[in-house]
Formats: structure tokens, C-alpha cells, sequence
């Protein structure tokens, strides 16, 4: 399959280098909406998961309003501008993303307002360093499974081949053959890091590879379910030969990601309200939703409701007639995961030039990475260059909701010296801290609570990390892959065909392995 597909008259996203990645075809419809039937649908959340519905709907004829209450588009991922102490202009985020190269509904996406993807830069290695030298690699291992995990167990120095006969095998074979939603049936009430112990993972590799996947999440990996884990590592890991290194965007999220694909929503004319926070939705007399933002009323045929877990809550507790009273109270049971630090540190001399873009880390007190920005983001390189320092960013998760804040910023900073010592002469021409707490949180036993595209009122879809999808996705990827579902779902009520998407393969690929998975559940 080639990199563009005209589908519906949009982009496709293309299938990758695995072979075995699965196709979802949309249900059949007519290519897009007559302009004078067209209906209007509301998007609520301007982040991946409300930017690829709205892109969706609007490449098909409908009239969309994407809302967005902050400034600027994004999400998480969104970038503001900021001066810094020595005058510069440059643009500040909530922190590093990795774009791997499983997340095809995304790249999808990415391909609206640039085809070839020249915005992603890929970096070489995805490095884990211990604080007690351990150091793993996932340069050179393979990436098509089960060569992915036998080349990682025999470079991994925190995994060897003693402790692989060491694993539970009943325990472990689960991994071989991992289904939605199986596998949160069988492991959603287990939390990830009591199921690393049952199969007798190694205390070291918890640390130093798997737990870095959990924190991934944001999240304790003794409060996140097992389930999220173990899709994790069939997405990554033993479900896909993409592999595990990833690209990253060449220039700031706003200037690479999201002005280019504002333009093109607007191109199709999308109303795009930034800045604009959505008091309540409400049924309509008649049919369709009332929507109040700004103390105005605007009527819609439909919403896709994209919001992050606590938006989502103040909304559903803002409209007391929106879904149904059962669907309210999940919503209301949703948490937050707790909250993340992101220190971004100028300094006034480079780190060392060996020095890895991204390096994921663990025994060093908070600190879950070190990001050289110059290494790949243009906004940094120019600094750099024309400053001669480095521009290191920070990053702590699952930080304690009572933690003294000033204390763990200097906690965070003193990590970086026993990770990069050339950085303890350093000055700091500027620190900017980002503190927050809206990622989701995929609780031990929270499965029955999560969201699904499809609420009680038809005419009401929803979308992002938080909801559940049939499909094996998570984090970015699923954010994108339930914004084009939310989009289809509207557009299969309406008769139009919606969104080509892929996903990695659903279940374990090999037959034997499979089977060897069902004797050992037997």
C-alpha cells in the first residue's frame, strides 16, 4: 500500500512496514454530505482526539465547530510563546512526545497538512539508563517479533537468558496472544506491577524498561492495570514489527503540528474557536444538541465530545439532561492520573555532543527522562547555535499530589547532574516548569467505568485517550484512532462513508504461539 490513499476524498493512513496490520473499513455511504442537507456537529476539545474528528467530518461536507478552551489547538500537545530572560522569543510545551511508528491513524492525520511527513524527525535510539549503570538499547534490536524480544533479552543487561528460564510460564504466555477486550477481562483488576511479579519478571528490568512503559501513563505501575501493560507490550513489543523508536517533531508542536492543520479545517471550512470553553451541552427540542459557550446558544445536529478527563466531568456534571443518569455517574467516576512536572532548563554551555536526544531513566529520585531539544527541534538548534548552551528539558510523573513543588523542580535539576555531570558548572539563562494533572488514569479495576465512542443519545459520540476502543491503540494513537471512530459513527448514522484507519494487528502473530497462549489459559 502506498503512503497517500484517497479515500472519501481524504488521506488514509498508511499501513506502515507490517505486513500483518489490520485494516478497518468504514461502513458504506455516499462520498460526502449534498451542501444543502449538510448537518452541523460540534466538536468539543481542540486536542488530537477533536482535531481528527473535526478533519473527518469536515473533509466529508459537514459544518463543524471546533471548540477549544484554551488559546491555542493541541491538547497536551499544545505550545504557547514565551520570552526568555535573555530576550529570545521561543515557544514553550507541556513536554517530549514520541510519534512511534505504530500510531498510523495519527500519521494519518499528520498527512493532512503534510504528506511526506517531512515535519517528523526520526532519532536513533530509544536509551534507558539505570542509576546503577545499567544501560539498555533499542537500536539494533530487531524489530519484527519473536526476534524483537530474543534480541532485547540478548542485549539487555537487566534481562538475561537465566532470567528468562526463570519466568512463570503460565503467567507469562497471556503476552503471546493479546485481544481487546480480553485482555482487560482477564487482567484489568491486576495491577502492572503485581503482574510483572507474577510471571517473576526481573527486578531490574522492572525498573529499567517496563516500568518506564507504565510511567508512560503517568501513573504508579502499582496503581495502573495490568491490562493497560500488557496492550502495551503487545503494541510495542510482540504484536508489531514496527519496532520501538520513534520520530519527533522538527520544530515546536504549534508551528510543525497544529497551525498546519488549522489551516487546512479551515480550508474546509471549519469554524476553529479557540479560546472558547463550552458551559453545557443540552437535547434540543426537536432533535439535535444546544451547545452554551460565552454565555450564547448555538444548535447542532450532533457532538463529539473530546475533552480530557476532568473537562469531561465538569461538563457531563454542567448538563444534567445530557446522556442518561447511569452514563453521567461513570463519567463522574473517572480519575485523573496524578500530576507531572516538565522543567525546561536554557543553560549557558552544551551538553556533551555524545549525549542521546531522548534517554528514559529510573533511579534517579524523580526523574523519568532527559530531552536534549537541540538534538532535533530547530527552535532549540538555532538557540543553541546562537547562544553556544543547550536546552534540556525535564520530566517527573506520578509526582505526589502534596509534594513541595519549588523542592521537586531543584530535586528534578540535581538528578540531571548525576545523569549529565557536565551539566553541574552549568548556569541557567532561563527555567520555565509546567505542573499538571489531566492525563487520564487507568485505575486497577476501572475498566467498567471507561467511556466508549457511543453514549445513550445517538447524536453524542466521544473521543481520546480516556475512551475504549475495540481496537489495539493507546496514548496518542488512541486518542487519534477514537476521534476518526467518533467521526465515522456520525457519519454512519447519516449515510456517508467515513475514515479508512489501521491498527496493529489484533492478536498474537504466530499461530503456534497462540495456541500455546489458549492451552496455558485452559
Amino acid at each position: 500500500m502506498s503512503s497517500r490513499v484517497v479515500e472519501a476524498g481524504a488521506v488514509a493512513p498508511a499501513r506502515g512496514r507490517d505486513r500483518r496490520a489490520r485494516v478497518v473499513w468504514p461502513a458504506p455511504g455516499s462520498r460526502r454530505f449534498n451542501a444543502e442537507s449538510a448537518p452541523g456537529v460540534a466538536v468539543i476539545g481542540g486536542g488530537i482526539a477533536g482535531i481528527a474528528a473535526a478533519t473527518a467530518l469536515a473533509e466529508r461536507g459537514a459544518r463543524v465547530t471546533l471548540y477549544e478552551r484554551e488559546q491555542q489547538l493541541g491538547g497536551r500537545l499544545a505550545g504557547w510563546p514565551v520570552e526568555l530572560a535573555d530576550g529570545s522569543r521561543t515557544t514553550m510545551s507541556r513536554g517530549f512526545h514520541a510519534f512511534f511508528r505504530q500510531y498510523y491513524n495519527l500519521r494519518g492525520l499528520l498527512r493532512r497538512a503534510d504528506p511526506s511527513l517531512r515535519m517528523l524527525t526520526a532519532l536513533p535510539d530509544y536509551p534507558l539508563r539505570h542509576s546503577g549503570g545499567m544501560y539498555d538499547s533499542f537500536a539494533r534490536v530487531p524489530r519484527t517479533p519473536p526476534w524483537s524480544a530474543l534480541g532485547f533479552v540478548a542485549r539487555s543487561p537487566a534481562f538475561g537468558w537465566q532470567d528468562l528460564l526463570r519466568l512463570n510460564p503460565g503467567a507469562a504466555l497471556p503476552l503471546l496472544d493479546v485481544r481487546v477486550p480480553e485482555v482487560y477481562e482477564r487482567f484489568d483488576d491486576l495491577s502492572a506491577r503485581e503482574f510483572l511479579a507474577r510471571i517473576r519478571f526481573p527486578e531490574a528490568a522492572h525498573h529499567l524498561a517496563f516500568e518506564v512503559f507504565s510511567r508512560s501513563f503517568f501513573a504508579d505501575p502499582r496503581e495502573l492495570s495490568a491490562a493497560e501493560l500488557v496492550l502495551m507490550f503487545h503494541i510495542y513489543f510482540l504484536g508489531s514489527s514496527e519496532g520501538l523508536l520513534f520520530d519527533v517533531p522538527g520544530e515546536p508542536f504549534p508551528q510543525a503540528l497544529w497551525e498546519p492543520l488549522a489551516r487546512y479545517l479551515t480550508g474546509h471550512g471549519t469554524q476553529v474557536r479557540t479560546g472558547v470553553e463550552v458551559g453545557s451541552v443540552q437535547p434540543a427540542v426537536g432533535g439535535g444538541l444546544v451547545v452554551e459557550a460565552e454565555g450564547r446558544t448555538r444548535h447542532h445536529d450532533a457532538v463529539v465530545l473530546a475533552l480530557d478527563t476532568g473537562g469531561l466531568r465538569q461538563l457531563a456534571g454542567a448538563s444534567p439532561r445530557l446522556g442518561d443518569a447511569p452514563w453521567r455517574a461513570r463519567l463522574a467516576r473517572l480519575r485523573s492520573a496524578p500530576p507531572f512536572l516538565v522543567s525546561r532548563l536554557w543553560l549557558d554551555r552544551p551538553v556533551a555532543a555524545h549525549r542521546p536526544g531522548f534517554l528514559g531513566t529510573s533511579g534517579y529520585g524523580p526523574l523519568d527522562n532527559v530531552s536534549v531539544l537541540e538534538r532535533w527541534e530547530g527552535d532549540a538548534a538555532r538557540w543553541a547555535a546562537r547562544t553556544g548552551g543547550s536546552v534540556v528539558e525535564l520530566h517527573a510523573y506520578a509526582v505526589d499530589p502534596g509534594a513541595d513543588r519549588t523542592a521537586e523542580q531543584d530535586r528534578l535539576a540535581a538528578q540531571l547532574a548525576r545523569v549529565y555531570p557536565e551539566t553541574r558548572k552549568a548556569g541557567v539563562i532561563d527555567a520555565r516548569h509546567e505542573w499538571r494533572a489531566d492525563c487520564p488514569l487507568f485505575p486497577v479495576g476501572g475498566f467498567s467505568d471507561r467511556p466508549t465512542v457511543r453514549t445513550p443519545d445517538p447524536s453524542v459520540v466521544m473521543a481520546g485517550d480516556l475512551v475504549h476502543t475495540p481496537y489495539p491503540v493507546a496514548l496518542m494513537e488512541r486518542a487519534a484512532t477514537t476521534g476518526f471512530l467518533a467521526a465515522n459513527t456520525l457519519l454512519e448514522r447519516w449515510g456517508v462513508r467515513g475514515q479508512v484507519l489501521w491498527t496493529v494487528p489484533e492478536k498474537g502473530r504466530s499461530v503456534a504461539l497462540r495456541a500455546v497462549a489458549r492451552l496455558g489459559a485452559g
